[in-house]
């Protein structure tokens, strides 16, 4: 039985900047082994849906089998997802302030490219450039070697979820404060995406922003999600939680969120073989990723589990839309199982502790920064007589 949104437990800010990014990095290991298949594959591949963490799609031949080679996608093993949200997490840490599109291109450009890390898809110490997809490299070229103005390089750049995947923690250092989360992720993604794409990394910081707002529920997310987003991606959110309204478990919601979000997304039907016009600029379409994980949130009722298995079985690019709906869950309070996150944590070889307690000192900082530019715009704004006052 899903627990209903009331019954989420309150939790403090720690507690929820961990629940989201312990739950985003879980979710993404859940997804990653059945990436890009469908619903009906997956079924038949394991025998029923997937419950928890599972094997390579090809078994012991993952080192060669296509298109996966060369990475072990599988067996608790971390995507991109996660390695690019932690790196957002360390220009967080090193800036220790809000963040622009020139902080993408002064520090997370530089991680990508010179610091070697662990990286459990390769099995290896390599520089995370050498893992990351080719939108994503596209900050290295067109920051690093093209010289573009950080706020237009996400022009040109394929749009995809490849901003909106690693987000989450924009939305944590902006906790309860969507409108906030929503700016400053737009301008952020603006170094990495345009269109759909950007705006789509604009909104789920807002809806993880939403999230920890004491009292939250699916409800409330979503609904602080359609007071920012914009053209198609408002439509899309709308339309896909709509449908995800009528069902309470994932199995009949498949098909039926699937349905919603299809005239939105530009990818098609077969995931591998996108349409001609697929991933390109546009005001009527949406990423899928997102309205999906939203969706999953609301059949879910805000339960981790129930929401990261929904989107996990639901196929596609389903590490993304799982490091999602995880990050959204956790954020309102629904724990995280703590078997799969120590299997994840231990077969990834990464502390997924260690980023949430940085980001939460950092978010605090920032916050105590923010009262106090505040209180000086409040105190200039009296002088001027501003707030009421004769002039």
């Amino acid at each position: 039985m899903t627990p209903k949104t009331e019954e989420i437990r309150e939790v403090g800010l720690a507690e929820r900047i961990a629940g989201a990014l312990v739950g985003a990095a879980v979710g993404d290991a859940l997804g990653g082994p059945v990436e890009g298949y469908s619903p009906a594959q997956i079924l038949e591949r394991h025998a029923g849906r997937v419950h928890g963490v599972v094997g390579p799609w090809n078994g012991d031949a993952w080192r060669t089998a296509r298109p996966i080679a060369p990475y072990h996608k599988g067996d608790g093993h971390v995507t991109d997802d996660t390695l690019m949200t932690h790196a957002l997490v360390r220009v967080y840490a090193q800036v220790r302030d809000h963040l622009d599109a020139y902080a993408i291109a002064e520090h997370l450009v530089p991680d990508l490219m010179t610091t070697p890390r662990w990286i459990p898809e390769l099995e290896a110490q390599a520089l995370p450039l050498h893992r990351v997809f080719l939108a994503e490299k596209w900050l290295v070229a067109r920051l690093h070697y093209g010289h573009v103005d950080p706020r237009e390089a996400g022009v040109g750049n394929i749009v995809n979820c490849g901003a909106a995947m690693y987000m989450a923690p924009v939305g944590l250092v902006n906790a309860a404060n969507p409108p906030a989360a929503y700016a400053e992720a737009l301008d952020i993604a603006g170094a990495h995406q345009s269109s759909y794409g950007r705006e789509a990394a604009a909104v789920l910081a807002a809806a993880v922003a939403a999230a920890t707002t004491p009292g939250a529920g699916p409800d409330s997310v979503v609904a602080a999600c359609l007071s920012l987003a914009k053209d198609g991606t408002r439509e899309a959110i709308e339309k896909v939680c709509e449908a995800a309204s009528n069902h309470s478990d994932f199995e009949s919601a498949l098909g039926p969120l699937r349905e919603a979000v299809a005239p939105y997304d530009t990818v098609g039907p077969d995931y591998r073989a996108p349409s001609l016009g697929a991933r390109r600029p546009s005001r009527l379409h949406a990423i899928e990723e997102l309205p999906i994980a939203l969706g999953m949130l609301v059949v879910s009722g805000g339960d981790y589990r129930h929401a990261v298995l929904g989107a996990v079985n639901y196929g596609r690019d389903c590490d993304s839309i799982a490091t999602m709906a995880g990050a959204l869950a956790g954020a309102l309070g629904s724990p995280v199982p703590e078997d799969w996150s120590k299997q994840v944590s231990e077969a990834s070889r990464l502390d997924l502790w260690e980023p949430a307690a940085t980001l939460t000192a950092v978010t605090r900082e920032i916050f105590e920064q923010d009262v106090r530019r505040r209180r000086s715009h409040e105190l200039a704004l009296t002088l001027l007589g501003g707030t009421g006052c004769s002039a």
